[in-house]
């Protein structure tokens, strides 16, 4: 990485890192309550050394006759200072971990709100498994490091800023030769972070790919089986999870090395100091107590050092989860609705294409030119080999990519004139690649219309074929779907999105593939339920079996991302063009 980059990457991390500062305010006030607890309980721990050093110098002076009641009076006094630093040590913590528990859940709540109002380019781009890993794993870094920094940091500088005026009041000699030791050893340590943060970088971009890399290895479980791939996967995860294991080790290698870099300054200081102090001690110019208080100091001077110099390492996990997550948050969102939106009172089904142009890249098109006028309560069938642009066709109806030119219309409106929302709930949808989700048959029917009633539910059960199907179930309705919906078969989830779509009545229809992975038997099923699906509302059918679209009333034949014929069945048949010729390739006779 060159200069410029490395440069630009380390703006970018702190540009995250201001943003991450500015989403903690609304928790300033606990904050603020938590770094006071922590620099009250780091004040009273202070005196203690003091105390303790003080009650060997009365032990010392005294004997053989000891002074119990001055010791007493001294020991009270340290276990008092003992309980109070402890009791807000425990408080802030507690606010601490409130806090953390809280902002994780806004986090979430944020980034899933932002994966609904992203475009569907978007994840089109991007691995699944990496977004869920901003979620899931940076979300947790970066509250973790959050409040494990706070109370590190306010800790650490009282006590080295404390621990500081107490050395000096005890001896200035003494404290000059621990002042000298440790800037050397905060300059050295200094260097090793910085060298460590790029690991810690790319250790979070690499935990992303490995979880897409895992998402995809379970998803697809069957299809690695079933083609023998399973050596090949590992192979192919085992790189990933190397490179992890590389980088990690690397960035908690040279993170580490704080400790004992900094470990062998403090005792360069000890040495300087224990010889010193003694000359000093037997000089009569320092008491034994002070000289022990004073290297239980140096001790806790050096461990504030040590603690801000291993902070720097979760400093590096906290930039690195804040870039990742707020880069995220940042990316550009839908086209905002139109203002004010037209709407639709009652939806008659009128949708026309003018001119529309559309490519996912700006100098490949897909869709060139397409018009087409469809008239209320028509079924229109899209066919073409594969890449021609049938579901495109549908991204565009739905609003899901916007056409670089022209405009689509229904009952006359452009769509993007309207909401997303309003143009979405016109539809109904039945792709080829089935979702159900972890919970009841009930649940998932009733996901079409949150308001439905079991009554409704079940009549749309009936239409589409599916009824006996889940009353022969354990449960009936109430029977539970697994996550991955694989204790029924690809059939019967396909019936029972027919009877979502059924459930949510809406006033126009699209089916994508809908009988392309179900046998003959079920396919008339899903044939039939189409027909009480579709009656009287406009429909787009994408089919590549053409006999499931014989009887639509318009039939468009794509190819290269334009019209090439139009007509029904039997005119497109006449005409004897491209659409007569796919027609004949799946039911010529040998």
């Amino acid at each position: 990485m060159s200069k410029t980059e490395r440069a630009a990457k380390n703006k970018s991390m702190w540009q995250s890192f201001k943003v991450f500062l500015k989403s903690i305010k609304g928790y300033r006030i606990p904050i603020t309550i938590a770094v006071i607890l922590t620099i009250g309980s780091a004040i009273l721990g202070l005196f203690i050394p003091k105390i303790l050093g003080d009650m060997t110098t009365i032990a010392v002076n005294s004997y053989p006759e000891l002074d119990w009641p001055a010791l007493g009076s001294k020991a009270i006094l340290a276990i008092a200072l003992f309980c109070g630093s402890a009791a807000l040590n425990y408080a802030q913590a507690f606010i601490l971990a409130v806090v953390s528990a809280k902002y994780t859940k806004e986090m979430r709540e944020r980034i899933l709100d932002k994966i609904f109002r992203l475009p569907i380019s978007y994840f089109d781009k991007h691995q699944y498994g990496d977004t869920l890993s901003r979620m899931s794993n940076d979300v947790d870094v970066l509250t973790t490091s959050m409040s494990q920094e706070i109370a590190d940091v306010s800790l650490s500088l009282t006590t080295l800023i404390g621990v500081m005026i107490i050395m000096l009041t005890i001896s200035v000699p003494l404290s000059l030769i621990v002042f000298l030791v440790v800037p050397i050893s905060v300059v050295v340590v200094a260097r090793i972070m910085h060298y460590a943060q790029k690991f810690f970088r790319e250790q979070q971009s690499t935990l992303g790919v490995l979880n897409s890399e895992i998402e995809e290895d379970y998803a697809g479980s069957i299809v690695i089986k079933s083609n023998s791939y399973e050596d090949d996967a590992l192979v192919e995860f085992d790189k990933i999870n190397e490179k992890l294991t590389n980088v990690a080790r690397k960035a908690q290698v040279f993170s580490s090395l704080s400790f004992p870099v900094t470990h062998i300054f403090t005792n360069l200081g000890y040495v300087g100091v224990c010889a010193l102090g003694g000359i000093f001690v037997v000089q009569g110019q320092i008491s034994i107590g002070d000289i022990q208080a004073f290297i239980q100091y140096v001790s806790r001077f050096n461990r504030p050092i040590t603690e801000i110099a291993s902070t720097t390492s979760t400093l590096q996990s906290l930039l690195a989860a804040s870039e990742r997550i707020f880069e995220f948050l940042n990316e550009p969102e839908e086209e905002p609705d139109a203002e004010p939106a037209k709407t639709i009172d009652k939806v008659k089904g009128e949708v026309e294409f003018h001119h529309v142009n559309f490519g996912y890249l700006p100098d490949t098109p897909i869709i060139r030119d397409f018009s087409v006028k469809i008239k209320p309560g028509m079924k229109v069938a899209i066919v073409g080999p594969t890449g021609a642009g049938k579901t495109t066709i549908i991204n565009l109806l739905m609003r899901f990519y916007e056409p670089d030119s022209g405009y689509i219309t229904v009952d006359g409106i452009p769509t993007r004139e309207m909401k997303r929302a309003d143009v979405r709930k016109m539809f109904g949808m039945v792709l080829q690649d089935t979702w159900l989700f972890s919970g009841t048959v009930e649940e998932n029917l009733r996901y079409g219309s949150l308001s439905a009633s079991l009554d409704d539910i079940k009549k749309a059960a009936k239409a589409s074929n599916v009824n006996h199907i889940i009353e022969a179930l354990p449960k009936g309705y109430r029977s539970m779907i697994s996550e991955d919906s694989d204790n029924i078969s690809a059939g019967e989830k396909q019936l029972i999105t027919i009877a979502r779509a059924m459930v949510a009545n809406p006033p126009m229809m699209i089916l994508d593939e809908a009988t392309s992975n179900v046998d003959t038997r079920t396919e008339q099923l899903i044939q039939e339920s189409f027909e009480k699906l579709t009656a009287g509302r406009t429909s787009f059918v994408i089919a590549h079996r053409l006999s499931t679209i014989r009887n639509s009333d318009l039939i468009l034949v794509m190819r290269d991302g334009a019209v090439v014929e139009q007509g029904n069945h039997d005119e497109l048949l006449k005409l004897g063009g491209f659409y007569a010729e796919l027609y004949n390739s799946q039911f010529a006779e040998g």
